[in-house]
């Protein structure tokens, strides 16, 4: 069949990895994949998902949001267009704002098979109202990234899984997955001293990354051999420079910018601990990478982070926005290597469950339930 998948915007971030996943997913499933991007997009994301097997329509020309009234009918023109040209059987609505008028929109424009997917817990949608509506009455299924999230919109949740029973339930959590390619290290990791410390992370307060560095700071006071690795890029990286000169840490800083995702592994490969101390996160793809290749991750506890990251047997969460706890666990973990061993060697075993194949299986299995494909 001919499944249309619509996102807003085409950059980095977590969303646009875990969608690229399912055109991927598709695609092998013998799919072909139509993805629309609204607004805005970089050239390197669309040709990423044209080598993923799927065809890339921009409606933005300039690669531009527009809002309002003309947003609105600058997406009822470019969709109308889109399902003339394209006829796709089922859309796959990727549920960010504004995840919502699209969905309005395809069912005006006559298509019944609609997908919705959330990609947050519900904390940031002010009208779950409208949530429950169109997940009623708009779409044959609302999936969600983790059970927290599905339970913050619909109080209850429920990992779908092969031959489950549909009847009227349609809203099920099928977990993110890591990268296609993106293998589980089957090597023990020792945590020698010194031990290295990384982020991987857009540098943006909403992900905590302006407390890293005077966390980090801290930590050397204790253990002065420790070193930090940041990854990415963003509005709080001169900052975050600025930070690491006034408690003199810089020495022990090394800053990469934005790498591309097939090289991760490497840079993960050269971290013991893992930082993820987010104000907000739906899931918390870096926590995956992470423990896939050995890394122990001390985590903020908000979001999808506490049912991914699990506390004490994984890795460590701290309370969010707290240098102090995050510093604690931090030097917990530097002061026990034995405890850093036994949560990697967990963790490289647990992170399985959130592998590819049985992400694509399992999206596989609900469009094959949900919508037979026309002989």
């Amino acid at each position: 069949m001919t499944i249309l998948v619509c996102i807003p915007c085409l950059l980095t971030g977590g969303t646009e990895i875990q969608t690229l996943n399912l055109v991927q997913a598709l695609v092998a499933g013998g799919h072909r994949v139509v993805t629309v991007c609204y607004f805005e997009y970089s050239e390197d994301m669309v040709s990423r998902f044209r080598k993923s097997g799927s065809e890339v329509v921009c409606l933005s020309a300039t690669s531009t949001r527009i809002g309002g009234w003309k947003g609105i009918r600058f997406l009822y023109k470019g969709l109308r267009g889109v399902l003339k040209q394209y006829k796709p059987t089922v859309a796959h609505v990727q549920y960010m704002a504004p995840g919502a008028i699209p969905i309005f929109l395809l069912r005006l424009l006559g298509m019944r098979q609609i997908i919705a997917t959330a990609h947050t817990a519900a904390d940031i949608y002010p009208n779950l109202r409208l949530v429950h509506f169109i997940q009623r009455h708009c779409v044959r299924a609302f999936t969600c990234i983790t059970e927290l999230a599905e339970q913050s919109f619909f109080g209850n949740s429920q990992l779908y899984k092969e031959g489950i029973p549909l009847h009227r339930r349609n809203h099920f959590t099928i977990y993110n997955a890591l990268p296609l390619g993106f293998s589980v290290s089957k090597e023990s990791r020792e945590f020698k001293r010194p031990m290295t410390i990384g982020v991987v992370s857009r540098l943006v307060e909403i992900k905590g990354m302006d407390l890293v560095v005077p966390a980090f700071a801290r930590v050397r006071e204790k253990y002065p051999d420790t070193r930090l690795i940041v990854v990415g890029e963003g509005s709080t990286r001169e900052k975050m420079r600025q930070q690491a000169r006034e408690t003199g840490c810089a020495d022990g800083i090394e800053w990469v910018g934005r790498q591309p995702q097939g090289r991760l592994p490497e840079w993960y490969g050269r971290m013991d601990i893992v930082l993820m101390p987010s104000r907000s996160e739906g899931f918390g793809l870096t926590a995956i990478e992470a423990m896939a290749n050995g890394c122990v991750v001390v985590a903020s506890r908000t979001g999808g982070l506490p049912e991914v990251v699990r506390d004490q047997e994984v890795g460590l969460l701290h309370e969010v926005g707290s240098e102090d706890d995050m510093v604690d666990k931090i030097t917990l973990l530097i002061a026990n290597p034995d405890l850093l061993r036994q949560y990697s060697a967990w963790a490289m075993q647990y992170v399985q469950q959130y592998s590819f194949e049985r992400y694509s299986l399992l999206f596989n299995d609900l469009y094959k339930r949900l919508i037979p494909e026309e002989r």
